[in-house]
């Protein structure tokens, strides 16, 4: 389901994490740590992230960040996909409580400010 109109659901997300190289792979998910890192994600944001995740709190991915640990970029290839899953979803509820409690009435985070996609944009 969608969160915001202006934002892509999660499995067109998925679909085009899938797409890239491993390597690409590899460099969306090193980035998408020090974005989690930016939203200051905590700790306790853990469990809703597996659960929103929908993987499994025993695959590798969730068992890391349970104990707050990252470098899920180097894990095996059949684990980045999970990866990216959990990522997002955490990056997405941390960048959520920042959005209402520090950018409410608006900011110049560029990431809170892009402009729409074009309409034939894939």
């Amino acid at each position: 389901a969608r969160l915001n109109a202006k934002l892509r659901p999660v499995d067109g997300g998925v679909e085009w994490f899938e797409g890239l190289s491993e390597g690409d792979q590899r460099r969306v998910l090193h980035a998408l740590v020090l974005f989690c890192g930016q939203a200051r994600a905590r700790e306790e944001d853990v469990p809703e992230s597996i659960v929103r995740s929908g993987i499994r709190p025993t695959h590798t991915p969730a068992v890391m960040l349970t104990k707050w640990r990252f470098g899920m970029e180097a894990l095996p290839a059949y684990e980045l996909t999970k990866s990216f899953r959990l990522l997002v979803a955490l990056f997405s509820i941390a960048d959520t409580r920042r959005r209402t409690l520090q950018c409410a009435g608006g900011c110049s985070h560029a990431w809170h400010n892009l402009p729409d996609p074009p309409r034939d944009a894939t």
